[in-house]
């Protein structure tokens, strides 16, 4: 049986073209957001996650890696990891292969990405 105070409010991805931001939304919350540049044709490099402190720990990272991948797969576009959370995330994971820009994949590794320059790949 279901406690009807607690009413789970879905998740809501925002897109902040304006600050090049996604951001997700719990409850009227911004709870993680994640920078990113867009390119063309319709590339969009993945530069920063973020998740807000009394979230952490709690998988909000991956949830919203996954609705930033989602959004852009059904955009049609493709990414170019940079942020070493979102490179760890697709690390092994052949889920998302067909969103990776096959040019301009990003870093290989969370390593490489942790101690890379932050210099987008053209």
């Amino acid at each position: 049986m279901s406690d009807p105070d607690h009413v789970h409010t879905p998740d809501e991805l925002r897109d902040q073209a304006g600050a090049d931001r996604f951001e997700l939304v719990r409850a009227g919350e911004t709870i993680a957001w994640m920078t990113y540049k867009h390119l063309r044709p319709n590339r969009y490099v993945l530069l920063h996650t973020e998740v807000d402190q009394a979230q952490r720990g709690h998988g909000i990272g991956g949830v919203l890696v996954d609705a930033v991948l989602n959004e852009i797969r059904s955009r049609q576009g493709t990414v170019t990891a940079i942020c070493p959370f979102v490179v760890d995330y697709l690390a092994g994971d052949e889920r998302y292969a067909d969103v990776i820009d096959p040019k301009h994949p990003g870093y290989p590794d969370r390593t490489a990405a942790e101690h890379g320059d932050g210099a987008i790949p053209v």
